[in-house]
């Protein structure tokens, strides 16, 4: 095993066993919700995996080690203001000092990877953000999205972000974007972007299938399942958008960036829509996390069905 990585006995039961299991992110119970809204969820959202027949790993990094699957006692740690929020690059700083940390959507994908686990349910995923053309800010989500074999189960991209841009970056990337019963792009407080997804899945046998697809022929990076958030708990489309501009112009009227900005941005929300995004955000994923444990059975499923050998990835190295 990594020397990084302890993983639950019951996560570590499961995999040896070929049995569904679903990753899940620890940012949304440091940094994503308000307490207690955050632990609430995080436990609700496991009971969700489990009732739809997928064993839940919260991923976070404890005592300096990457932690898959955590206790309660684990997930009430990560309550504790000032716990580290930690992407790709927060990794080794974090490890190295045997800190404490809540896992993004980026260190989630590294760390399941590390564990073996084909699919991550959360919120949202980062992307562009709006005004990156001058400011740079583009989340490191969708790098990994480019070389880590995850499927990453969401209801699309925050709605905080340049949502074309965010596209236009993962089609260049060659991440596809499946649409899970819909051909748009959701807007992750209402369903519908306006934007096209690059392919869609009815049935979680055909996101499976896709997944199966993909990795079997040796391409690198994973897909992003795009699921609409549930329509009684879905947002008008117009009050969220001006919810939005208005937090994105106050964050940068304040001069809010970098780590800072999104849980600035997702707290400005929750005001100005009178506590209505925060309800949204929980129905998503809630929902998010149901889908994704039954994509995980059906993908482990047809993992143990498929006997021709798993072709390997192509070589890194050049040719001349």
């Amino acid at each position: 095993m990594h020397d990084f990585l302890s993983i639950h006995p019951e996560v570590a039961a499961a995999l040896k066993a070929g049995r569904p299991v679903v990753a899940l992110e620890s940012t949304l119970i440091s940094h994503g919700l308000p307490a207690p809204a955050s632990l609430e969820t995080a436990r609700e959202i496991e009971a969700a995996v489990r009732a739809n027949g997928a064993v839940p790993a919260t991923i976070a990094v404890l005592d300096g080690r990457i932690r898959i699957g955590l206790d309660d006692e684990d997930m009430q740690r990560l309550t504790v203001p000032g716990t580290a929020k930690v992407s790709r690059r927060d990794l080794p700083l974090v490890l190295a000092k045997g800190a404490d940390g809540a896992t993004t959507v980026a260190a989630t994908m590294i760390a399941a990877d590390l564990a073996g686990i084909a699919v991550f349910a959360t919120g949202g995923i980062g992307g562009v953000h709006r005004g990156a053309e001058t400011t740079g800010d583009i989340s490191a989500d969708l790098e990994e999205l480019a070389t880590t074999p995850v499927a990453v189960v969401c209801a699309g991209a925050k709605a905080i972000l340049d949502l074309p841009r965010t596209l236009e970056y993962l089609e260049t990337r060659g991440v596809p974007v499946v649409g899970f019963g819909t051909d748009a792009f959701p807007a992750f407080y209402h369903r519908d972007s306006g934007l096209p997804v690059d392919g869609r899945c009815d049935t979680p046998e055909d996101a499976a299938r896709v997944l199966n697809a993909k990795w079997r022929l040796g391409l690198e990076g994973g897909i992003v399942v795009a699921v609409p958030i549930p329509d009684a708990a879905a947002l008008d489309a117009a009050t969220a958008e001006a919810a939005v501009q208005q937090a994105v112009a106050e964050a940068a009227a304040g001069g809010v960036r970098g780590k800072a900005l999104t849980p600035f941005l997702l707290h400005r929300l929750e005001t100005l829509t009178g506590g209505a995004s925060l309800t949204a955000n929980r129905a998503l994923l809630l929902n998010n996390a149901a889908v994704g444990a039954r994509i995980a059975v059906a993908y482990a499923r047809l993992k143990q069905e498929t006997t021709l050998p798993k072709k390997p990835p192509p070589s890194k190295r050049p040719t001349y």
